[in-house]
């Protein structure tokens, strides 16, 4: 199921120039990944998807294709696609890789950051603790995945960046998930120790805060925790909304 929501603007630093229907319609349908409007396990069709992005079929099938290769939907043999679901291991396993990713890509990030890098970073982290303190969910999935990016992006980005957001396609959905049903006392950042880490050109407390921020919070869940969110994915799916 989509959550009802308006417009979803284009993930952070994509090209603002001519694409084509196709391109468009992978950036909107990744988008809404990563702020989590699938909700992990609900089905939804293809024509569904298409009405409610006002194109035809095509693009939205070619599009699908691209995003079930990156391991970010299941595609059904009745032209249905899901997110899929979470388990504990799956989870485990995602951490460690993100970890392992994204610690790499800070490291090969830090000798690029400069004063001005720093000060958007911070305005970025600022905004993420006002998106909790409002409630906005989706503005605090933005700012906290747009202050990650900012930092990832200078390193290795041509060949490190895919492998993230990939990650952080199989992620995202159940991040979202958690917040919506247990509520924000999970969202746990490291944002300050990698801001201070950064200035500081300290790489081992980057990685620490890189690491801390992937796996504090949610990995905390309890068992019957992880039994709520299991109900909450089993129920009948439903047609993205319009």
């Amino acid at each position: 199921m989509l959550d009802s929501v308006g417009p979803t603007p284009l993930y952070p630093g994509a090209d603002n120039g001519a694409i084509t229907v196709q391109e468009w319609v992978y950036r909107q349908l990744k988008e809404r990944i990563l702020t989590g409007q699938f909700v992990p396990g609900r089905s939804v069709t293809l024509r569904g998807i298409a009405s409610m992005l006002e194109v035809s079929p095509t693009p939205v099938r070619e599009a699908l294709r691209r995003l079930a290769s990156e391991r970010a939907l299941e595609v059904h043999g009745n032209r249905r696609v899901s997110v899929p679901t979470m388990s504990r291991r799956k989870f485990d396993d995602l951490c460690a890789v993100r970890v392992s990713l994204e610690t790499l890509a800070a490291e090969r990030a830090m000798p690029h950051i400069d004063a001005e890098h720093l000060e958007r970073l911070r305005r970025l982290d600022a905004e993420v603790d006002d998106a909790i303190e409002q409630g906005d969910v989706n503005r605090y999935l933005q700012r906290h995945r747009e202050f990650h990016f900012s930092i990832y992006q200078l390193g290795s980005a041509e060949v490190l960046m895919p492998l993230i957001e990939s990650v952080w396609m199989q992620f995202s959905p159940f991040l979202r998930l958690v917040i919506s049903h247990i509520g924000v006392d999970y969202i746990v950042d490291r944002h300050a120790d990698t801001l201070n880490a950064l200035e500081r050109q300290d790489y081992a407390a980057l990685r620490f805060a890189i690491e801390a921020d992937v796996r504090e919070g949610l990995g905390s869940l309890t068992e019957s925790e992880w039994r709520d969110l299991d109900a909450a994915t089993s129920q009948p799916g439903e047609e993205p909304a319009r």
